[in-house]
C-alpha cells in the first residue's frame, strides 16, 4: 500500500510541477460521445472570489455547449466553500441558470475539497439519484489527473466514469456570456479556510484522494430523488 502511495504522490507532483494536460483531447472527447448522451456530467468547481476565473468559464462554458447540444441531460457541479465563503458548487449554479440552463437540471455536491473528490462525491451523488453513466467535464490540465484517479476508482468501486476535456478549438466560435451573479446566494452557512483546519500534509493526502474512506461510501443527501 505505501509503495502505490508513494507512487500516485510523486504521479502527482509531476504533473503538478510540469503542468501536464491530457494529450490530445479529442480523442477523449469521440471515444466518450460515443457512449451519450450522460445521465450528467460532474463539473468540477474553483475557488470564488467576488468574480469568475478564466478556468471556471471554460469549464461552465464547456458544460453548457454539453447540455446545449444535447451530450448530457444533467450537469452535477461540484465544490465546497474551501478557500473562500462561497460554495463552488452554488456559484456554479448561478451562473449555469444565468447561461440558460434549467434548475431541474442542476445537481450540486457541497462536499468535495480536492480535485479528486470531486469526481468521487459527484459519483455517488449521481449514482443515488439514479445516474448510470456518468462523464466528468473539465479543463484539460485536471482531466489529466482525472485518467489517472479515474483507474483507480474503477478498481475501488466499479466506477466507470468517462472524461471530457473541454476542446478550445469548438469554444472558439461559440457563445460566451458574462453573467451577473447575486455571490450572497452562494456563501456557505458555516466555513472553515481549509488551511486552518488542515496542516499541509493533510491537503496533500486530500490532493491524493486519501482523506476518502473507500469502505464506507458517502450516504444518499437529504430528499433525493432519482429520475
Amino acid at each position: 500500500m505505501k509503495i502505490k502511495f508513494y507512487t500516485f504522490t510523486l504521479m502527482v507532483v509531476i504533473l503538478t510541477m510540469t503542468g501536464c494536460k491530457v494529450y490530445k483531447p479529442q480523442k477523449y472527447v469521440r471515444e466518450a460521445l460515443a457512449s451519450a448522451p450522460f445521465d450528467a456530467i460532474i463539473v468540477p468547481g474553483m475557488p470564488y472570489d467576488s468574480t469568475w476565473t478564466d478556468l471556471t468559464k471554460e469549464r461552465m462554458y464547456w458544460a453548457k455547449y454539453l447540455w446545449e447540444n444535447g451530450y448530457t441531460k444533467n450537469v452535477i457541479f461540484s465544490g465546497a466553500a474551501v478557500y473562500t465563503e462561497y460554495a463552488e458548487c452554488k456559484v456554479m449554479k448561478l451562473y449555469a441558470m444565468k447561461m440558460g440552463i434549467p434548475e431541474e437540471h442542476i445537481f450540486l455536491d457541497s462536499t468535495a475539497e480536492h480535485s479528486v473528490e470531486n469526481l468521487y462525491y459527484s459519483y455517488y451523488l449521481g449514482r443515488h439519484l439514479g445516474f448510470k453513466n456518468i462523464a466528468v467535464a473539465t479543463d484539460v490540465y485536471q482531466s489529466k489527473l482525472f485518467v489517472y484517479f479515474n483507474k483507480k476508482m474503477k478498481r475501488r468501486i466499479g466506477a466507470d466514469i468517462k472524461i471530457l476535456p473541454v476542446l478550445m478549438d469548438t469554444l472558439q466560435t461559440y457563445p460566451k456570456p458574462e453573467p451577473e451573479i447575486d455571490p450572497e446566494k452562494a456563501i456557505a452557512k458555516e466555513f472553515k479556510n481549509i488551511n486552518k483546519k488542515q496542516n499541509a500534509w493533510k491537503r496533500l493526502k486530500g490532493t491524493l484522494g486519501q482523506n476518502i474512506d473507500w469502505d464506507n461510501p458517502p450516504p444518499p443527501p437529504p430528499m433525493v430523488k432519482k429520475h
